[in-house]
């Protein structure tokens, strides 16, 4: 078990005290060595810090909390909690949300093709073959995720077909060659940004389907600030200073 990479699972968390354990339960299933979990709290109200600390103590599976006292966008968690997973030696970082919408069976997949190919990052993808979004999305729902996939890859060439995707493997060397503590993205605008860093590097993206689902409790957190910030950051990255 020694000699498996440290896996760090960032998982940021606002009001999620019913998904959260079992999140953690269905990622101790997988029995994947060296895997933890980096819970990343928003000074949740409904005490999701407070299992998290729980789940510290006596979860299936290693587990730490990065407790933050402010909610200032998914973005900034997954940036503060990437930084501290490097700063504690992670090999590989694994960002997912902690709605229960990203499937944890596709992480060996996920892991198996970082390991034996030369992407400098996996997505878990929607939209390529076997692939699929959540089945009970209304049309409209898919049909607004289609474009701004459309959308960003018109304007930033990405070469990915799903460019705003949240579930990702990442090698912890390309977070540091795309210097992932000066992103400054917010929402779905943080992965097409951090997407950006790594084909101006000219590293490779890969992509493998999973099956996205509806959260299975709480509410979304996408707001009108997050949708007008997603439309307006590829056009900043394509024309305005370049983020590294």
């Amino acid at each position: 078990m020694s000699s498996a990479p440290k896996t760090t699972v960032v998982v940021p968390t606002f009001n999620e005290r019913d998904n959260l354990p079992k999140l953690v339960d269905l990622l101790a299933a997988l029995k994947i060595p060296n895997l933890g979990v980096l819970v990343v709290d928003d000074n949740s109200p409904d005490g999701t810090g407070e299992v998290a600390d729980k789940l510290a103590v006596d979860g299936p599976i290693p587990v730490s909390v990065l407790h933050r006292t402010e909610k200032n966008g998914l973005g900034r968690a997954y940036v503060a909690g990437m930084t501290r997973a490097l700063d504690e030696g992670a090999d590989i970082v694994i960002q997912m949300d902690a709605d229960l919408s990203h499937p944890t069976s596709a992480i060996p997949g996920m892991l198996d093709k970082l390991a034996h190919t030369d992407a400098a990052v996996v997505l878990g993808s929607r939209y390529v073959p076997g692939g699929a979004l959540a089945s009970d999305w209304p049309w409209h729902r898919k049909a607004l995720s289609a474009w701004a996939n459309f959308y960003v890859n018109a304007i930033l060439q990405l070469k990915v077909k799903d460019a705003t995707a949240g579930f990702k493997a990442w090698h912890a060397d390309t977070l540091r060659a795309i210097d992932v503590a000066s992103v400054q993205s917010n929402g779905y605008a943080f992965q097409v940004e951090m997407n950006y860093r790594v084909v101006r590097q000219g590293m490779r993206i890969a992509e493998v389907p999973i099956k996205f689902e509806e959260r299975a409790e709480g509410v979304s957190k996408m707001s009108l600030g997050v949708q007008v910030e997603s439309a307006m950051v590829p056009w900043k990255l394509r024309f305005g200073k370049k983020p590294n």
